[in-house]
């Protein structure tokens, strides 16, 4: 394990970058004995202070949760992040592409929790009778890390590259439709860029929130009633730029949209 004063160090450091709009150098070059413990340390410090500063946690996101994302970033286990209540956008919103890194859009689900969902053995029927709703989500991306090179043990650091989130469309609840077969398609600037289908994500994208409650219950952690999961992109991300507009096309799930400036 990462001595304390160094995982405080980690942690000021992505602060500054996340402040600053800058990215810096890649973790695992510099400590190259870092483990995923010691970045969920890291996280979890980032995560304390930034709480300490007035951000209010209203809930998580869970990454790399698909073969498209894995292959796309090179990593083959999940992680998981935190989201605030300023990383959240209404459908339509004018997005500020300044505030982020390495700018990226994801198409997901996001679980919204009528109950708290904890323990070692969550299951997916535990997170459907938790679940209040379901409503398609874009997911902002934000690297503060270098992107070449990276591993989970940086991507978990950085706070799973969490960024933002558009939530948007017509929630449903979860037994009101097949959520293995909710599809999307994704364009930017009037162009199809993507399509999916959430089974993409773990054969059932409840099985992704189940396995963040299993992950959290190892940190003494949970999910509370209220909270917002992302359960993971069943596309593969899309780099975004100033000025670009971004919708997807949920179905009968509905549309949401974003524009960046």
């Amino acid at each position: 394990m990462l001595p304390p004063e160094t995982v405080t160090a980690i942690a000021d450091e992505l602060a500054a970058a996340e402040r600053d709009r800058t990215t810096v150098p890649l973790l695992t070059a510099r400590h190259p004995g870092m483990t995923v413990e010691d970045s969920y340390a890291v996280q979890n410090e980032w995560r304390r202070r930034q709480v300490a500063a007035g951000r209010r946690l209203v809930g998580r996101k869970i990454g790399l949760t698909s073969k498209v994302m894995q292959q796309a970033t090179g990593i083959t286990e999940p992680d998981y992040g935190a989201v605030f209540d300023d990383m959240v956008f209404e459908n339509g919103s004018v997005v500020d592409h300044a505030r982020f890194s390495n700018v990226r859009i994801e198409v997901e689900l996001a679980f919204v929790l009528r109950e708290p969902l904890s323990g070692p053995h969550t299951s997916v029927f535990d997170v459907l009778r938790a679940t209040e709703y379901v409503v398609p989500a874009l997911e902002i991306l934000s690297s503060r890390l270098e992107m070449a090179g990276r591993t989970i043990v940086d991507t978990i650091s950085d706070n799973a590259a969490m960024g933002g989130m558009v939530l948007g469309g017509n929630p449903v609840a979860p037994d009101a439709v097949d959520l293995r077969w909710v599809s999307a398609l994704l364009y930017r600037n009037e162009t199809i860029e993507e399509t999916g289908v959430a089974a993409a994500v773990l054969n059932h994208p409840a099985t992704g929130v189940a396995w963040l409650a299993r992950k959290l219950a190892q940190h003494d952690d949970g999910l509370a009633a209220g909270d917002v999961v992302l359960a993971g992109s069943f596309t593969r991300p899309v780099w975004i730029e100033p000025g670009d507009t971004v919708l997807a096309d949920y179905g009968r799930l509905g549309t949401i949209s974003c524009r960046f400036h």
